[in-house]
């Protein structure tokens, strides 16, 4: 009989055996850890099963002997995916097992398609070292009952989805479970410690409240309380009172102004309260208005309540290293009791294939999701959008709230296979709010020249003009410029976030002392940015747009409805792009039988025609298909979905524009051992310029960019060399490339 061996899941370089992580610990802990999480939607039995197999291929020779300094390479993820399938008797366990197959043969490198290169079918046929038999003394997985009690489609293609939704969520179980248990092996072989510790909402949710409704009584007792702040507490009122509502979908359309956010929150907060929910979840579609978002939360709940996760985060304004720690930590699972995050991550995530995208998926289960400005859901994957979202509240205990002043026709009365919204509007008589909530008149021009436009500026000196392009605005502001009007500012995309945010609020400063303020600017400043012009004028778009940009104008409510006039407008010499036109064309062909183009007919007329024309294209990456059940296989193609589902299609390329200190000191730490490139460019991207890709190719081949540590990096490090192409004013200009000599480097 031979010598029975220990057998490890981690090594600890120079330490003893003894001290290593015990294989069989690791598995059984992380099958608890996942059974856990699991837990809240049904499916504790199937995500434990993932995490006491997903490290089955460590019970082998090769594998000890890699940890023990062999550089052979094993592959200890694919044994327990065979196994799964083999410990499984009864049909709808098959299929479960085939979703944690997915979930263990992926928990390193992603989850696989089912058929083609490097699929997971390839995986299941590989020739594998052969375990010791000893796994069966160790563990013992039970791999029935593994089918949570789900509320399951009849239509196929539908539960297909539905399954591959289960298998990313089991997925995400696994991932983190496995990732907690060792990181906690390591804190305690180092004796370290990492402060994952946020307080659970149910615990504090009654504080909260209290803070809330303080922060309320405060706003209301404003001796100056106009008639818009007594609307506002009227709606706040009503969506509480829904809060008893059972989870689910839900609406709230309040026109801008009406305190939509703070209505929000009250909803969520009172929701989760009464419900046990365990979190609550805000998306916005631009980083531009999330540091506004989170910043009011953070006044009326605390700071260290908030997490806030997006690209743009600036670190250094948390001033304790331990608290940056924790919130970085924190990002990686979404464990705070409230996070404020963008669409990009949250949608992006839910249709991910990386461990590390994933993690956080199985806190979505039991939370209230405010979607802000639900509008901007991109179009050509508003489907899978509304699938996702339709999937997570029947069977994963989630309320959803579609929040927006230009609530889009989703509801099941008006498109096919839409969602269940009847009845679960949270805002009392919304068609009366939106006439009670008017604040402007919109016009209809026809054709104005840019001259005709710094006319009309000149004649009102604080106003704001939102058209289609960057060059449009550009030349624009030139020109207005040119005509020495006083107080004329340039807000797009040439410039980078971090100036942006600056320029926004000398925008707000002079709007409140009633300076001179002339804003000329994209559509980067119609959904959420909170200001107040008397007059705008945007160039034709979509009804959405242009209700929104009507939301820039008299949004307090202080002046007279027929002095406050948006005026809409064509700009003969600069069309807009091919996608605004054909939403342009779809308001053409609707506005002529609504006069009120702000009512809620109309939007939903309007809505109506847009979905109409696009049809099939509102799943235009086919997602839905990827996702199909032949017989007793799971035909999911995971990584694939995952390359396609992309919420921003820019087609531009990344330039950072190092002339803010923080920007540099990122770079300098290019390199350095034990500093992540992704950290690394998380801090670059506030100082990131968005360019077309022949641009890009134009400011490297003139000397004017380069691939920073290019032999290392590749082209993730794109930095502009010359700085008199940036001006915070104008922003980057490109064009000059080809003409600007060498003058002035940044290194």
């Amino acid at each position: 009989m031979g010598v029975s061996l220990t057998y490890f899941a981690h090594s600890l370089a120079g330490c003893p055996r003894e001290e290593w992580h015990s294989l069989r610990d690791h598995l059984v802990a992380s099958g608890d850890l996942a059974a856990q999480r699991g837990e809240k939607f049904g499916a504790a039995k199937a995500a434990a099963l993932a995490g006491i197999l997903h490290d089955l291929g460590k019970y082998t020779e090769a594998f000890l002997a890699r940890l023990c300094g062999s550089p052979i390479k094993v592959d200890h993820a694919t044994a327990g995916a065979v196994l799964v399938r083999e410990l499984t008797s009864d049909p709808k366990d098959r299929a479960m097992a085939e979703l944690v197959a997915f979930a263990i043969a992926g928990h390193h490198a992603g989850l696989a398609d089912w058929t083609g290169d490097g699929s997971l079918t390839e995986r299941l046929e590989k020739t594998l070292e052969p375990l010791d038999p000893v796994w069966r003394d160790e563990i013992a997985p039970d791999a029935s009952g593994l089918m949570p009690p789900f509320k399951w489609a009849t239509d196929k293609n539908r539960r297909a989805f539905q399954l591959g939704f289960l298998g990313r969520m089991i997925f995400s179980c696994l991932v983190d479970a496995d990732y907690r248990d060792t990181e906690a092996f390591y804190c305690r072989a180092n004796q370290e410690h990492k402060d994952r510790d946020w307080p659970e909402l149910a615990t504090i949710v009654e504080d909260l409240t209290a803070a809330f409704d303080a922060h309320m009584a405060s706003l209301q007792a404003r001796v100056d309380a106009a008639k818009v702040d007594l609307l506002r507490g009227e709606i706040l009122a009503h969506a509480r009172g829904r809060a008893v509502e059972p989870t689910g979908l839900f609406t709230l359309t309040v026109p801008t102004g009406g305190g939509k956010t703070l209505t929000s929150l009250g909803f969520a907060l009172d929701h989760a309260k009464l419900h046990g929910l365990q979190r609550i979840i805000y998306a916005i579609p631009f980083t531009s208005i999330i540091d506004q978002t989170a910043g009011i939360f953070r006044s009326v709940l605390g700071d260290d309540i908030v997490l806030e996760h997006h690209s743009a985060i600036d670190e250094e304004k948390l001033t304790e290293r331990q608290q940056r720690d924790k919130l970085r930590l924190a990002m990686e699972d979404w464990a705070a009791p409230v996070v404020v995050t963008t669409n990009v991550q949250l949608f992006e995530s839910l249709f991910a294939n990386r461990p590390s995208r994933c993690r956080k998926l199985h806190n979505l289960a039991n939370s209230v999701i405010v979607l802000d400005e639900a509008q901007t859901l991109p179009r050509h994957l508003l489907r899978p959008c509304m699938e996702a979202l339709r999937e997570l509240a029947t069977n994963y205990g989630a309320s959803i709230v579609l929040c927006t002043a230009t609530q889009p026709a989703l509801d099941a009365r008006d498109m096919a296979d839409g969602l269940p919204l009847e009845g679960r509007e949270l805002a009392a008589r919304p068609k009366e709010l939106a006439q009670a909530l008017k604040r402007t008149t919109i016009e209809i021009a026809g054709g104005l020249s840019d001259d005709d436009l710094v006319e009309a500026l000149a004649a009102h000196p604080r106003g704001l003009v939102i058209v289609n392009s960057r060059g449009h605005a550009l030349d624009l502001y030139r020109r207005a410029k040119d005509a020495e009007l006083e107080g004329v500012i340039h807000l797009t995309t040439r410039q980078y976030a971090a100036d942006r945010r600056e320029i926004l609020e000398v925008v707000k400063q002079r709007l409140a002392d009633e300076r001179p303020c002339r804003l000329i600017a994209t559509s980067l400043v119609e959904a959420g940015v909170d200001l107040d012009f008397p007059r705008v004028w945007r160039a034709e778009a979509g009804l959405d747009q242009i209700a929104q940009a009507a939301g820039r104008c008299n949004r307090e409510g202080n002046k007279p409805v027929d002095d406050s006039i948006v005026t809409v407008f064509k700009a003969p010499d600069n069309p807009p792009p091919y996608e605004i036109k054909q939403l342009a064309e779809d308001f053409g062909r609707m506005a002529h039988k609504h006069p009120d183009l702000l009512s809620l007919d109309a939007l939903r007329a309007y809505f109506g025609e847009v979905y109409w024309r696009l049809g099939d294209r509102l799943d235009r990456e086919r997602i839905s298909e990827a996702f199909r059940l032949n017989g007793d296989e799971a035909d999911f193609s995971y990584r694939s979905v995952a390359k396609k589902f992309r919420m921003i299609e820019s087609g531009m390329a990344p330039v950072i524009v190092p002339l803010d200190e923080k920007a540099r000191q990122a770079l300098d730490k290019l390199g350095i051992d034990g500093i992540p490139a992704g950290a690394i460019a998380r801090d670059v991207q506030p100082f990131i310029v968005q360019v077309p890709p022949r641009a890009r190719h134009l400011l490297l081949a003139n000397g004017h960019a380069k691939f920073e540590q290019e032999a290392d990096y590749g082209d993730q490090f794109c930095v502009l060399r010359t700085t008199k192409l940036y001006k915070p004013e104008v922003g980057l200009l490109w064009e000059d490339a080809e003409y600007l000599d060498i003058e002035q480097h940044i290194f």
